[in-house]
């Protein structure tokens, strides 16, 4: 798998000033990743917390979300979650850090992996491998870890702001041999048909073009049919890749599942319930360590007025 090269583009046309607070921004995570390990987390807390008391929009979307997908939580539980996953996504800000600037070795002693060797055995097919996770706060992080033990390709969603899309490219680029757009169809078929590893997260809102509306925590949802296409594309095996983070933030758990057995079915709708199910599942387990400030359920097959935010 060899590693794309990427041009070095010219950073004179950040330095005007609106591009100041990214590189305020940038210059924070690059110290803060070189500070001990619980002074990291308790920088991470409190920068959550903030966010959480501050940033009003970000909170209503977190409770709307969990309104929808735990409806029996009571207002004290409610707001306890929310302000749990403030803090969840302030670590998570740390943890990214972290990952753009640190080599993964030195967290190995904080990683517990299970189930490696459902990876191991469907990349021994050797038709390449979808290795499908959640939008954890862990995301950044859980990559990190997994780049100590296998070489993988992963896709992304380009930043509005192209200095801290540049920002993240570059840190990425540290850890896997190609980042890939995810609207470049034809990299992502093309190493799969190498034989590679592709990870990515099909759990996000991208419309309804290459959709389907199945249920997720009972709601409907858009969901993208990507994955199955790109399965069926080389036979590609699916896997599921969770990360966690110790509830005491002591360190991080790795887990993959055995392939997906009879996938795809050639059924868009009935493939996508079966990957949420398995998103599903996953979050039960940790749902503060979901990222339920993105508007999961803004598209709706009755149209905008709809839309629960």
């Amino acid at each position: 798998m060899a590693k794309t090269k990427r041009e070095k583009p010219s950073l004179a046309k950040y330095s005007v000033p609106r591009y100041w607070p990214t590189w305020a921004l940038l210059a924070f995570m690059k110290l803060v990743a070189h500070l001990p390990f619980w002074l990291q987390i308790r920088i991470g807390q409190a920068i959550g917390y903030l966010t959480f008391l501050l940033v009003r929009k970000r909170r209503h979307i977190c409770e709307v979300n969990l309104k929808l997908c735990y409806p029996k939580l009571n207002y004290g539980e409610l707001q306890n979650l929310v302000k749990k996953t403030f803090m969840s996504n302030g670590i998570g800000l740390i943890e990214t850090a972290i990952s753009w600037h640190r080599h993964p070795i030195e967290y190995k002693s904080k990683v517990s992996v299970s189930g490696l060797e459902n990876l191991d055995s469907a990349i021994s097919e050797g038709r390449g491998v979808l290795l499908i996770c959640a939008h954890f706060t862990t995301l950044e992080f859980g990559g990190f870890l997994l780049s100590l033990f296998h070489k993988m390709n992963v896709t992304y969603r380009p930043f509005k702001n192209p200095l801290f899309n540049l920002a993240m490219l570059n840190g990425r680029s540290r850890h896997y041999p190609a980042v890939i757009d995810r609207k470049d169809t034809r990299r992502t078929l093309q190493s799969l048909k190498n034989g590679d590893v592709i990870w990515y997260a099909p759990d996000q809102d991208y419309g309804p073009k290459h959709s389907v509306f199945v249920p997720f925590f009972g709601v409907e949802a858009a969901t993208i049919t990507a994955t199955a296409r790109f399965a069926s594309f080389n036979k590609s095996a699916v896997v599921f890749f969770s990360h966690y983070r110790n509830e005491d933030n002591s360190g991080y758990q790795l887990r993959f599942s055995p392939k997906l057995e009879n996938y795809p079915t050639g059924e868009p709708k009935r493939d996508a319930v079966r990957i949420n199910n398995l998103i599903e599942s996953a979050v039960r387990e940790k749902p503060d360590q979901y990222l339920w400030l993105h508007k999961r359920f803004k598209t709706q097959a009755a149209g905008k007025s709809a839309r629960p935010y």
